[in-house]
């Protein structure tokens, strides 16, 4: 009877995303790639390095190879996902996104050409397209998922991530968005990493507050009026975008931010000044993400049904949540809350004797939810 075989642990993965990092293992000395995935690398001049590794276990994810190089690689026991043809995007990608890169040319052309748009235009013409499309965006949003536990050890070492949600509708140059403004700058300049979902509005607002935490009050005055010229991404996103860029142009290098968009939602345009965008295609997935990430908590502003969402399903979070995982909710707008949307009195029968109870608040300015969060 033949011995049972070895039962052999898999290896560990290594995360290779770029030309420099894969030339310098091997002048480390490396000669096997086993657990290596090397993710979006043009590898067209490397082929005689890669017939003298050994491929086997390894993964290349849409890498760009000589003619005949897939097959060598596969033969020799690699995987190989092939670049996908016609996909306006990498579904590879190893980074989040920028607002600049999205809005790639909207200087010298419409919004309708960019990149972001490209992208959205591709989401809405799939449909139930077919196994190719489902498997593009899937893997799309599994690359971002890690882009984005990537950029969290980079931004958030040290920082609480606090989201901030409310209305997409709300327009610059309002009282709505100017408080949503002054809420991120104030968080962030308590040292928090703030994240929203990525839109217009409320989200814009907070993103922007927050990427010019550093700057002294008029400027970020000056900076608030300037971008109420227009006030919205009706009718034009283009224009709307490139109000965006004059104020990301007068004060390059702000304080990070996180932003969380959906191509699902894609006549909300993202937000320039969002510093790291992870835009997925699934909403559902999106949305979960947005708020397990906030482990400071989440500040809920005065808004409609897409607000009202995040609301409870964060309290179903907490709802269900051990001591340890509960994370605070704060609600700004005591009428809105109350009266306008009682989503408050909901919520407050639900934490009655749950761990939750002790750490909703519901408050009447941005001041109130700042400090409340500590």
């Amino acid at each position: 009877m033949d011995p049972a075989p070895a039962l052999n642990p898999m290896p560990r993965t290594l995360e290779v995303e770029s030309l420099e990092q894969f030339d310098a293992l091997v002048e480390a000395g490396a000669t096997d790639m086993a657990g290596w995935h090397v993710q979006s690398v043009d590898l067209t001049e490397r082929s005689g390095v890669l017939k003298a590794l050994n491929p086997t276990s390894a993964m290349f994810l849409g890498c760009a190879l000589q003619p005949g190089m897939e097959q060598s690689l596969r033969a020799r026991g690699a995987l190989v996902f092939p670049v996908l043809p016609d996909v306006p995007f990498n579904p590879y990608r190893p980074s989040l996104y920028t607002g600049p890169e999205l809005y790639e040319g909207v200087l010298a052309r419409p919004y309708e050409e960019t990149p972001d748009a490209r992208i959205y235009a591709w989401a809405k013409r799939q449909g139930r397209a077919g196994v190719e499309s489902a498997l593009s965006a899937a893997l799309h949003d599994h690359h971002i998922g890690d882009a984005l536990l990537d950029a969290l050890e980079e931004l958030g070492a040290g920082r609480r991530v606090v989201g901030v949600m409310g209305a997409h509708a709300a327009a610059r140059g309002s009282r709505t968005y100017d408080d949503a403004a002054r809420l991120g700058r104030a968080l962030a300049a308590a040292g928090h990493l703030v994240a929203t979902g990525g839109g217009p509005g409320a989200m814009e607002a907070a993103n922007l507050g927050a990427y010019l935490a550093a700057v002294p009050e008029r400027d970020f005055a000056a900076a608030l009026r300037e971008i109420a010229v227009v006030r919205s991404f009706r009718p034009s996103v283009s224009a709307w975008a490139r109000a965006a860029l004059a104020v990301l142009g007068r004060f390059p290098g702000g304080t990070p931010s996180l932003g969380i968009p959906t191509w699902f939602y894609g006549h909300e345009p993202p937000n320039m000044f969002a510093t790291h965008i992870a835009k997925y295609f699934a909403n559902s997935v999106r949305e979960a993400v947005l708020l397990e990430k906030c482990t400071g908590g989440v500040v809920f502003l005065p808004g409609a049904a897409g607000t009202v969402q995040e609301v409870f399903q964060d309290a179903c979070e907490n709802y269900y949540g051990t001591p340890g995982t509960i994370t605070p909710m704060v609600l700004v707008g005591v009428r809105h809350w109350t009266e306008e949307l009682p989503a408050w009195p909901l919520l407050a029968r639900l934490a009655e004797g749950r761990g939750m109870a002790g750490r909703m608040h519901l408050v009447d300015s941005v001041e109130e939810a700042v400090a409340v969060l500590g």
